[in-house]
């Protein structure tokens, strides 16, 4: 029995993804630079699937320009929530050619879901607020590597 109790106890905490709960900030992610206008976003990226689940948790604050950029495999329908996420956040939902379909303002710590009006590929995550300071809605359209065409 103590033998069987050692193995889960091992498993529980040396396996990521098998019940090893992340607590800090995800803050050495790979980096992109997106541009919305004249307007320059220093984004990490979370392209995995535990790096887009833990998202921006446990920050205390970010820069005004930075954000994160989730990067999923192809276009469905995305849905966000704040469980865990300490800052008010705008959710901008984007189609392949960096168009937002939609916008939504999250409120930190909550369960409700916030989801695109249509299937998308990527979903940015800014401070409440950055694009309405800059006019930027739907319809707007981001540009960086993630949007460029591929041959």
């Amino acid at each position: 029995m103590n033998r069987f109790v050692l193995r889960l106890t091992f498993l529980f905490f040396a396996l990521p993804g098998l019940g090893w709960s992340q607590e800090s900030p995800q803050l050495q992610l790979p980096r992109v630079t997106l541009s919305a206008g004249m307007h320059l976003i220093h984004a990490q990226v979370a392209a995995t699937n535990e790096q887009r689940a833990t998202g921006l948790m446990f920050r205390k604050e970010m820069p005004a320009s930075e954000g994160m950029l989730f990067v999923f495999e192809q276009p469905s329908s995305q849905c966000f929530w704040m469980k865990n996420t300490l800052l008010p956040l705008t959710a901008a939902f984007v189609a392949d050619d960096g168009t937002i379909v939609n916008l939504a303002d999250m409120k930190p710590q909550t369960t409700n879901a916030h989801c695109s009006a249509k299937p998308v590929r990527y979903v940015l995550e800014m401070n409440q607020g950055w694009f309405a300071k800059r006019g930027i809605k739907a319809g707007s359209k981001l540009g960086g590597q993630p949007f460029e065409r591929r041959p």
